[in-house]
């Protein structure tokens, strides 16, 4: 028999603004304690130096998370030119040095290339599994890490700032998969300069921006108090990114075994994944067929009130 978990059925998303020098998974774990929470996960890791929006995914709402992951995110970010490093950040070793200083106007040009349908090689010290090993602990334990290149859609790529020769300061917007280190790696080679990224900060993800992330300051002052309730957000934000349709009583009973069930949008077509809501809740997620909804994932199961 499973063992049961403890904690509370919590539902939602806690929008945190994490601080630099710990894992996803930490946060995570710190907002599962603090909520008291069942279950939880995070939608997009971020790396323990970066900063940014984490939106960590509590109950039901994790069933939503893919959605999250798919959509677009923003970040800003300091690339440091004259140097590589091995982990394509300030973390890592230099590997490489340049004299060579881009000016704005050669910034500017060469960013155009980073932009739409691009392909991507992730740095040597990331999560990116080889042969069933994540890359940064083959890069660790000192093998020659070789990793296929992967597409990246990249709707924008601008420069915002240049603090000094040495710094220029980007904002990206990206799809699923992006790394930041990769982009700053790849635009000192094009510059012929080498370059690496010093900080990174998450701006928004999907629906859930930075300015809404709570410190880790304020998560552990309202730990365990109904204040920090109130800041968990409806796990529908989850779905932001799809149509939504909606259903009657009998209806939802259906999607949320699994059947298909009558649904009621006129901003959908055959064949549209979206979701259905029955009193503002949201009750599956499959594809529009025939005035009827096809689940492909059930949101609040059978046994919801």
């Amino acid at each position: 028999m499973a063992r049961k978990r403890k904690g509370r059925d919590i539902s939602g998303w806690l929008v945190v603004d994490k601080p630099a020098g710990m894992t996803s998974t930490a946060v995570v774990n710190k907002v599962r304690w603090a909520l008291q929470a069942k279950k939880a996960g995070h939608a997009g890791t971020l790396d323990p130096e970066a900063t940014g929006v984490l939106a960590v995914a509590l109950g039901e709402a994790t069933k939503t998370v893919p959605y999250i992951t798919d959509a677009l995110k923003a970040y800003s970010f300091a690339v440091r030119f004259g140097q590589a490093t091995n982990t394509d950040d300030g973390e890592g070793e230099v590997i490489a040095t340049s004299d060579t200083r881009p000016d704005d106007n050669e910034i500017k040009a060469a960013l155009g290339a980073f932009v739409g349908d691009i392909m991507q090689v992730p740095p040597k010290f990331s999560a990116v599994k080889i042969d069933g090993q994540r890359a940064y602990k083959l890069a660790r334990d000192g093998e020659d890490v070789e990793i296929a290149a992967r597409p990246l859609w990249v709707e924008e790529l601008v420069l915002t700032d240049r603090p000094d020769a040495d710094t220029a300061v980007l904002e990206m917007t990206c799809g699923k998969g992006g790394y930041v280190r990769a982009i700053a790696r790849d635009l000192g080679e094009t510059l012929g300069c080498k370059a690496h990224v010093t900080w990174l900060r998450r701006l928004w993800s999907g629906p859930f921006e930075v300015g809404d992330g709570l410190s880790f300051e304020q998560i552990e002052t309202m730990a365990q108090s109904p204040d920090l309730d109130t800041h968990v957000r409806p796990l529908e934000m989850g779905l932001a990114e799809l149509p939504m349709v909606t259903c009657s009583a009998e209806a939802a009973a259906k999607l949320r075994n699994g059947n298909p069930g009558m649904v009621i949008g006129s901003d959908v077509d055959y064949g549209d994944e979206c979701w259905a809501a029955h009193d503002g809740r949201a009750v599956a997620v499959g594809r529009f067929k025939g005035g009827e909804l096809h689940p492909s994932r059930v949101i609040l199961p059978s046994e919801a009130p």
